[in-house]
Order: C-alpha cells, then sequence, then structure tokens
C-alpha cells in the first residue's frame, strides 16, 4: 500500500470519527433518555407491585384482627370500621355478613351482602357470591328467593349449579316432586358438579322416590 493510500484511509477514517461524534452530540441525549425512560419505569413497576402487595397485606391485618374479636357486636362493629376498596372490600363485607348471620340478624347480614353485590368496584365473583348468600338468608320471601336464584342459575354463572340446588329444595317445600327430581337429575348429571353435590342431588333424588339408577351411565 502506497503512502497516498494510507493517507486517504487515515482521512476517511477521521472523518468517520468526526461523523460519529457528531451524530453522538447531536442524537446522544435520546439514547439517554431512552435509558432513564427504561430504568425509571422499571423502577416505578416494582415501586408499583411494592405497594400493591403492602395494601393487601394491611387490609388482610386489619380483617384478621377484627376477627379476632370473641364478641359477635365488637366483632361486626371492627369489620364496619374499617375502610377498603374492590376485593380487600368484599372480603371484609361478606365477613360481616356471616358476623350478623351467625348472630342472627338477617336484616343487617342482608344489608352487608347489598352493599357488596351493588359495589360496582368488587370483583364481579363476590357480587354473586353476595346476592347467592343473600338468597338464603331466612328473611327472604320463598318468590324473591327464586328469581333470584333463577338468574345465578343461567349456564355459564359462578354458582349456577349450588343455585340450581336451592331451587330444587323450594320445588320439594313447595311439593313439586318431579320438578325436583328433574332439577336433581340434570345436577347430579353434570360434569362441572363436584362429588359432593353430585352425591346430595342423588341422594335427594332416592329420597323423593326417584331412580337415578337409570341415569348412572349418564355421569
Amino acid at each position: 500500500m502506497s503512502d497516498t493510500d494510507s493517507f486517504i484511509d487515515e482521512v476517511t477514517e477521521e472523518v468517520r470519527r468526526d461523523e460519529l461524534f457528531g451524530y453522538i452530540r447531536r442524537y446522544g441525549w435520546i439514547a439517554l433518555a431512552l435509558v432513564f425512560l427504561l430504568v425509571g419505569g422499571a423502577a416505578y413497576n416494582e415501586y408499583s407491585k411494592a405497594q400493591t402487595t403492602a395494601a393487601a397485606q394491611d387490609a388482610g391485618d386489619q380483617i384478621l384482627a377484627a376477627l379476632e374479636n370473641d364478641d359477635a357486636d365488637a366483632r361486626a362493629a371492627a369489620l364496619a370500621d374499617i375502610t377498603l376498596e374492590g376485593q380487600a372490600a368484599a372480603v371484609a363485607g361478606l365477613s360481616l355478613a356471616a358476623t350478623h348471620t351467625g348472630a342472627g340478624d338477617y336484616d343487617a347480614a342482608n344489608a352487608a351482602l347489598t352493599a357488596i353485590a351493588s359495589n360496582g368496584d368488587a370483583p364481579q365473583i363476590y357480587r354473586d357470591l353476595a346476592t347467592f348468600k343473600a338468597a338464603m338468608l331466612p328473611n327472604e320471601d320463598t318468590a324473591t328467593r327464586r328469581a333470584t336464584l333463577e338468574v345465578l342459575a343461567q349456564p355459564g354463572a359462578p354458582f349456577a349449579l349450588l343455585a340450581q340446588e336451592q331451587i330444587a329444595l323450594i320445588q320439594v317445600e313447595a311439593g313439586d316432586t318431579d320438578a325436583a327430581i328433574t332439577t336433581l337429575t340434570s345436577i347430579a348429571q353434570n360434569a362441572e358438579s363436584s362429588r359432593g353435590l353430585r352425591e346430595r342431588a342423588q341422594t335427594l333424588i332416592v329420597a323423593l322416590g326417584g331412580d337415578f339408577a337409570a341415569d348412572e351411565g349418564t355421569q
């Protein structure tokens, strides 16, 4: 390689370096900004997760502390005083309703369950559970209970099978044995029924004078 070629290569390399440094000076801030954004985003994400975990733990501690009261009235008061949101509020509300139910205060239990069922911020599964539990309270008239249970018994609903079981019991109370047997058979043959639910349905079918043996092959 001649001295001229070597000189040209050196000049070319120098020009490239100058251009590179020029690009860095001109656009380097963009790269730095991206780095800061990535680092800041990761830090905020971890902070957010930590805050969520801490809030969940605090909510759990408050609920457990309230449930430690042996006196039902004190337990109910402690649960009612807790200020929570979303899922935690639903859990506290269900605990409050259970406390009132255990004490025989069905009106207060219904109020607590209705508050959960109508809370748009609560997960739907908790709202449906609250509605189901409200339908099970002794102070609900049969027509209201059945209307509520029929809504919950729609296919695909999370408590559909349990709601159908309660409908069957209402049918038994009304003396509609054939309808009850039909409802119970549907439950017993449903692949999604738990073992306990299926056995209860089969036992009640036999007790009502039905014959489930012919349908056992469809289980």
